[in-house]
């Protein structure tokens, strides 16, 4: 089998981290008991750049109980658990081309393997393998059914590519399905943000002055963790309804110059680029850390931090130290990238479960309509979406109320009133 990871030995270690996840993940745990005896997706070749977790390794294995042959590598060089990718190959048999602090040539050669075996469906997580697909392999697009996208940067690119008509297949975008971003984006990443930098600094965050910039679904929960940990938070935001809403929900709002002279700590998660330049790195008070939740190392300008600094080195692990001619220290963690997979272990499965249920059924949704849809970004269909939710409720031993009849039909008369 053709593959390439770090170290086969770490797979045993890979394969009880993989099983420990699957507790936290009954959802997807049902759809794959679904999918093995069903087989709907036998005969379809599937390639996914996702990160390589042990939540990623649960649908990697749904997937092939479901009958696919699937092909994995990284979505990023710094998020690649070394185990899982060697238990994936080792105790499931699945080809993993991803090694954890690949550089950016192994990275792209590794996308290239995964889709060697001529990919019928795609899953991705920021769009690259999609766009290496549309760049360099244009030969391989007439075959393929349609693709699935994880975040919200690559739905940006995706439906850039559905804007101009460059875009070849339909893609389903599982991040807009309200059980993930609703979930994932907010509780996800609000937790394990904080824990990339505490695992990454081991700092204390009560007290501190926590800049945000962004208020979307991944910022607001970053906020809310943030203040949870006893932080001063501030939010920094370019859309007026967001920065509204960040008010109304007790947060200190300002611009980010302003808040380059007060911050301790500043989090970009944007989805832009070059969102904390020079400009912020000259007014930063000496100790400021600077981290990025966005799923690319492009918030952060950081060939601008470096061409600013006299000396440079690495103080820790995922901590590199940047001295300014004045001699106040700027420190960035995990080069830029993904703080909470580089310097964590990312998602708890808990809410992993939602977002992975939705590709699951996402792929088969595409196996069902694919060759029926126009090459456009859909979102997941509401049923599905629906149906996860109920799922997880059931798993978390949660009742709902339903409606009496007569409720029914006064939510659908117009008669009554006053």
């Amino acid at each position: 089998m053709d593959y390439d990871v770090k170290d086969l030995a770490l797979a045993d270690q890979g394969l009880k981290r993989i099983e420990w996840a699957a507790r936290f993940m009954p959802v997807l745990r049902m759809i794959k008991e679904r999918f093995a005896r069903e087989k709907p997706l036998a005969g379809y070749r599937i390639a996914a750049c996702l990160h390589v977790t042990t939540e990623t390794a649960n649908l990697m294995e749904t997937l092939k109980q479901g009958g696919a042959e699937v092909r994995l590598t990284a979505s990023n060089p710094l998020s690649t658990q070394d185990d899982v990718a060697a238990a994936l190959v080792k105790h499931f048999g699945i080809p993993v081309f991803a090694i954890k602090g690949e550089d950016q040539s192994t990275y792209y050669q590794h996308i290239h393997q995964a889709l060697a075996h001529q990919p019928q469906l795609t899953m991705d997580d920021g769009a690259d393998l999609v766009s290496t697909l549309h760049a360099e392999k244009q030969e391989l697009l007439p075959q393929i059914i349609g693709g699935t996208e994880e975040t919200t940067t690559g739905v940006i690119r995706l439906k850039s590519m559905a804007r101009q008509k460059v875009l070849q297949y339909p893609i389903v975008a599982v991040n807009d399905a309200k059980t993930k971003h609703l979930f994932d984006n907010r509780y996800g990443t609000g937790q394990s943000t904080l824990d990339g930098i505490l695992r990454a600094t081991n700092i204390l965050l009560a007290g501190l002055n926590f800049v945000i910039a962004g208020y979307g679904w991944c910022g607001r929960g970053v906020a809310m963790r943030a203040r949870g940990a006893g932080a001063k938070v501030i939010i920094c935001e370019v859309d007026p309804l967001k920065a509204l809403e960040a008010v109304m929900d007790g947060f200190q709002v300002m611009s980010l110059r302003e808040a380059a002279r007060i911050g301790d700590i500043f989090v970009t998660v944007t989805g832009d680029k070059h969102v904390i330049t020079t400009h912020h790195f000259q007014r930063m008070k000496d100790g400021a850390i600077v981290a990025n939740a966005g799923h690319f190392n492009v918030e952060i300008d950081i060939p601008s931090l470096r061409k600013m600094a006299v000396h440079h080195r690495q103080i820790r692990e995922f901590v590199e130290e940047f001295q300014l001619p004045d001699g106040r220290r700027i420190f960035l963690l995990a080069e830029g990238r993904l703080i909470n997979l580089a310097a964590a272990e990312g998602h708890p499965a808990t809410v992993m479960d939602m977002s992975f249920a939705n590709q699951a059924l996402s792929i088969l949704f595409l196996v069902e309509k694919g060759k029926r849809l126009e090459k456009e970004v859909y979102s997941v269909p509401g049923k599905v979406d629906e149906e996860i939710a109920r799922l997880k409720l059931k798993s978390l031993g949660v009742r709902l109320d339903r409606l009496t009849p007569e409720q029914k039909r006064y939510l659908s008369a117009w008669e009554e009133g006053t």
